[in-house]
């Protein structure tokens, strides 16, 4: 996908990716205090629960994307969305790199939810049916306390069941994979230092997503499937858009 700009319209911080911003950080700061000072857990409303969890709802598919856990993971995110995002949506346009993102963000929700299924139905296999219900029970309780079940079957259960995924980081990969393509030997400064051109470090990065994802320790606290969904979603979006030449909107 090609694009075009002129130097004299080139926002810094165009509509979009400052709304983003706005909102990101505005909810995470609501977040800390509705958690510590009115004991408010805006993640079990937002985040994103297991389709079985009692706390599931179909809008957290969208919402989960705004939430973060800490500042910084939404430091990081937004430093990221603004430093790929704003060119992105220089070249777009506002509307097409929203569509973008919202539904970068919705895929990587959905390949996680995915993911996670797949891996309960073998751990499953694993437990008897009467433990099952005492995760069920008891499980969010012991992680509220930070605690867990020693047995890294049930462990593994009840992480998957228990908790929420939150963050933007698969909007933010899918961001990442479009600025790949469409701008592949552009050099990246690694922690400002060391350059490389876009297309392989988001080959690297996506990579060592897919090592992660697959060594699936749950130690990492890290949905890396949910960040490779995003760039799939990103990549097949594209795509997509590459093989429909007439314009987006």
């Amino acid at each position: 996908m090609s694009g075009q700009y002129s130097p004299q319209r080139f926002q810094v911080l165009p509509p979009v990716v400052k709304n983003l911003l706005i909102i990101n950080i505005l909810l995470y700061f609501i977040t800390v205090v509705f958690g510590d000072k009115l004991g408010i857990n805006l993640v079990d409303l937002l985040g994103l629960h297991y389709f079985s969890s009692d706390l599931f709802k179909p809008h957290q598919l969208v919402t989960y994307m705004f939430m973060h856990g800490g500042f910084d993971h939404v430091f990081f995110n937004m430093f990221a969305l603004w430093m790929f995002g704003n060119m992105l949506e220089n070249i777009w346009g506002s509307k097409r790199f929203l569509v973008y993102y919202l539904i970068t963000g919705v895929g990587a929700g959905l390949i996680q939810l995915g993911i996670n299924y797949f891996t309960l139905q073998s751990l499953y296999e694993q437990v008897l049916p009467a433990v099952l219900e005492r995760i069920q029970m008891d499980g969010a309780e012991l992680l509220s306390t930070s605690r867990n079940y020693s047995d890294a079957v049930l462990a593994q259960i009840n992480i998957i069941t228990n908790t929420a995924t939150i963050g933007a980081s698969g909007s933010v990969f899918g961001v990442l994979l479009a600025f790949g393509m469409l701008f592949p030997n552009t050099q990246i400064l690694i922690y400002f230092l060391f350059p490389i051109k876009a297309k392989y470090f988001v080959i690297l990065y996506g990579a060592l997503e897919l090592i992660l994802g697959i060594a699936n320790n749950p130690g990492d606290n890290v949905a890396h499937f949910a960040h490779l969904g995003g760039m799939l979603f990103g990549f097949i979006l594209i795509k997509m858009w590459n093989k429909n030449k007439k314009n987006f909107y």
